[in-house]
């Protein structure tokens, strides 16, 4: 995989490694692993690679070094090696290494929907910014929730394990026109069916053009 002149990017998952600088060391007792830190391995054997210097931001736009990655194909094969932990933490993860990145909000962004069937038979299948195909339902909840800066509500869909994408502000004014009234325990709520489940959409009133 080449690499354009504009881009500092490294080239491929090891050299991503190799080229992030580490932080948060505590190299004191071992003047080797100054100079050599993946010296450090976890329980697993994989080399430990501190924090590396990339980030995801509240857009979904990958940078390393401060730079943004512009080439969608390296970010797609990064994205297959995120992982979450029971803290919160994000980190990139090979058979070898393991180093952590800054997650601004969710690591993807839902960035189209695609609406099969109706009512309760109505499907409603997510792309990522990675390209990524999730069909909401059981194995891939959607979730509502208040954005802290901003008070209007911040919606998220289950990708895998415990990574989440945010859908896009289009996307989910897509997903708010397809919301029904649906008679729940709880009485009346606002939502949406998708794969035999209603996901309720909650408080709209933040919601405005």
């Amino acid at each position: 995989m080449s690499i354009s002149s504009k881009d500092n990017a490294p080239r491929d998952i090891t050299s991503f490694f190799g080229a992030g600088k580490t932080e948060n060391y505590d190299n004191s007792a071992d003047p080797i692993s100054v100079t050599r830190p993946h010296e450090i391995r976890d329980d697993n054997g994989r080399f430990l690679c501190g924090d590396l210097n990339i980030h995801i931001d509240r857009e979904g736009t990958w940078f390393y070094c401060g730079t943004p990655i512009g080439r969608k194909e390296l970010v797609k094969l990064f994205s297959t090696v995120i992982h979450r932990d029971r803290d919160g933490a994000y980190w990139l993860i090979t058979p070898a290494e393991k180093g952590r990145i800054r997650v601004e909000d969710a690591p993807f962004m839902a960035v189209e929907m695609t609406v099969s069937d109706e009512g309760p038979a109505q499907n409603l299948a997510f792309r990522t910014n990675v390209d990524d195909i999730v069909m909401a339902g059981p194995a891939h909840p959607i979730r509502i929730e208040e954005d802290s800066r901003t008070g209007e509500p911040a919606p998220y869909i289950l990708v895998r394990d415990t990574l989440e994408a945010k859908l896009t502000r289009s996307v989910f004014y897509h997903l708010v026109d397809l919301g029904i009234e649906h008679d729940t325990s709880k009485g009346k709520r606002f939502g949406v069916w998708s794969d035999g489940t209603f996901f309720e959409l909650g408080n709209l009133e933040g919601v405005a053009e």
